[in-house]
């Protein structure tokens, strides 16, 4: 045995609640479970949603309408002031260097460059999207903006 027990922090572990043990015990006769009713009995309980007989929820809101929303790209904003910061004059900008400096996760497939900060570096950029303000920036540092197709379709 080591020198040490490792152990559940006091007041992690509780005794289980024992119940129908007579009056003195605490939990006897009716077990914790009040008198009679739905909920008394065995296997008693309403199913999640039930509202005591008023029409739920679910079946009042009206379910109506389209949502776009499976189909929704989107774009994970980059800014210049990151890329100022984070590349070296001459590198290449792509979604694999971002995901390598650790500027996006590697499940987010879109990107797109927006012009907030200065750039004073060359940089190749090779991205979803770019706005045209940062097109002007890289540009203007002396950069290609090289715009890919989009992976998430």
């Amino acid at each position: 045995m080591s020198s040490f027990e490792l152990r559940a922090p006091v007041g992690a572990n509780r005794n289980k609640k024992v119940l129908g043990r007579g009056h003195g015990a605490g939990t006897g006769k009716t077990s914790g479970k009040g008198h009679k009713g739905q909920k008394a009995r065995s296997g008693g309980n309403v199913r999640p949603g039930f509202e005591g007989g008023q029409m739920p929820i679910y079946r009042r809101v009206a379910a109506r309408g389209f949502s776009n929303h499976p189909f929704k790209k989107v774009f994970v904003p980059v800014n210049l002031s990151l890329l100022e910061k984070n590349y070296s004059d001459g590198e290449v900008v792509s979604l694999e260097t971002l995901v390598e400096k650790g500027l996006i996760k590697k499940s987010e497939t879109s990107v797109k460059i927006l012009g907030n900060g200065e750039l004073t570096k060359k940089l190749e950029v090779q991205v979803n999207k770019v706005s045209t303000g940062a097109v002007e920036k890289i540009e203007k540092a002396g950069g290609k903006v090289t715009v890919k197709e989009s992976v998430q379709e």
